[in-house]
């Protein structure tokens, strides 16, 4: 365990989780749901870090439709580490205001910053990558990414080029982000053997990213630090729902990360921990799908893989259904997702479900908000 440095995990929760609609709603987005277990994502990702944070230095950035129930789920994490966001502002602004208030606390904690919605299996081996990449956080002006090997051309994740190892071959250096790329880039970037891809995972020292959003957010930061100012003040709401909204809508990647390999990979103080352990990020129905076949969770001898009141398959094979009520019979179809709940059912090939956003943007537009 890395005793001697001050080690604060900031936790993105705000997302809405829209690919995952119609169980993930505004108020029950992804991230709070128990997709693969028991536990919800969210609790899933604060309980592997336990061993080396304590819950009470957790901090949760999400909305206000989410916040009751995190702190219903987190009941360790101080409510007033959960930071509700009045208006979605990117992974930039949600990171560089973690940083300013702590940076007010103790500018050489190292903050780890972990999206709430992955899977991670051999945790013993993502912990000791972790403590590996906040050692290096903790001995300089440094950014550690950690990087999951590019198995193949994905084009939904960001890609990480990496150079030389360091000295002590602990990390790699970073030549260059490149953020989802088109299919033929990424099939160049997989034979290459030096990309990765982008887990969203990252370490640095508070005062190492208050300055980063310093130096390239210089309408933002002032702003994000005026909020951190208020943080425990009676005036923190008022200041926080005024001045947010008005920060650049902006992610770490594109606001921080992309010029600052730009520098170069010597110069810039960014380094790629590659994972020692299985990563999954579920994004979508079909994702979900392809997980509970790997790991052989659900799946029956056709392929399919059912949450249900039991089920019948003639002919059906490599579906994915969510019926938890309802007995559910597959004639003659393949590579479909079925999700039915209380009030709303869908049914898409399994290839399209990225789009299912889709489906919610319409339903946004439509004022259907009985049901977003």
């Amino acid at each position: 365990m890395t005793t001697s440095i001050d080690f604060r995990p900031v936790i993105l929760a705000g997302g809405s989780g829209t690919r995952f609609w119609p169980r993930s709603r505004r108020a029950r987005a992804k991230q709070v749901l128990a997709l693969d277990g028991e536990r919800s994502m969210l609790q899933q990702t604060v309980e592997r870090l336990m061993p080396i944070a304590r819950a009470n230095e957790t901090w949760i950035i999400t909305n206000s439709h989410l916040a009751h129930e995190i702190g219903e789920q987190l009941p360790d994490v101080p409510y007033a580490h959960i930071i509700q966001e009045p208006a979605a502002r990117n992974t930039a602004p949600a990171c560089g205001l973690a940083a300013f208030m702590i940076e007010r606390q103790n500018p050489n904690a190292v903050l780890g910053v972990f999206p709430s919605d992955h899977v991670i299996a051999d945790e013993p081996r993502f912990l000791k990558t972790l403590q590996k990449g906040i050692a290096v956080a903790a001995a300089g002006d440094n950014i550690v990414v950690l990087g999951i090997e590019a198995s193949r051309p994905e084009t939904g994740y960001g890609y990480i080029e990496t150079g030389d190892y360091t000295k002590d071959d602990v990390a790699l250096h970073v030549r260059r982000f490149t953020e989802k790329p088109n299919l033929i880039r990424a099939g160049e970037f997989v034979a290459a053997g030096n990309y990765y891809w982008n887990s969203g995972m990252f370490l640095w020292s508070a005062k190492t990213l208050a300055n980063a959003v310093r130096e390239h957010l210089p309408e933002t930061a002032p702003m994000l630090e005026t909020i951190a100012a208020a943080y425990g003040t009676p005036n923190f709401d008022e200041v926080f729902n005024s001045l947010y909204p008005k920060c650049e809508n902006i992610s770490v990647d594109y606001a921080i990360l992309e010029p600052r390999s730009a520098k170069g990979e010597h110069l810039s103080h960014l380094y790629c921990l590659p994972a020692e352990f299985s990563w999954n990020d579920l994004g979508s129905w079909s994702s979900l799908y392809d997980y509970q076949m790997e790991t052989r969770l659900r799946g029956d001898g056709d392929g399919n893989v059912a949450e249900t009141d039991g089920h019948l398959s003639v002919d059906a094979a490599n579906n994915y259904i969510y019926s938890p009520r309802k007995f559910v019979a597959l004639v003659g179809v393949e590579n479909l997702v079925i999700v039915d709940t209380d009030d709303a059912l869908l049914v898409a090939h399994r290839d399209h479900s990225q789009d299912v956003g889709k489906v919610v943007r319409e339903l946004t537009a439509a004022g259907r908000n009985d049901l977003l």
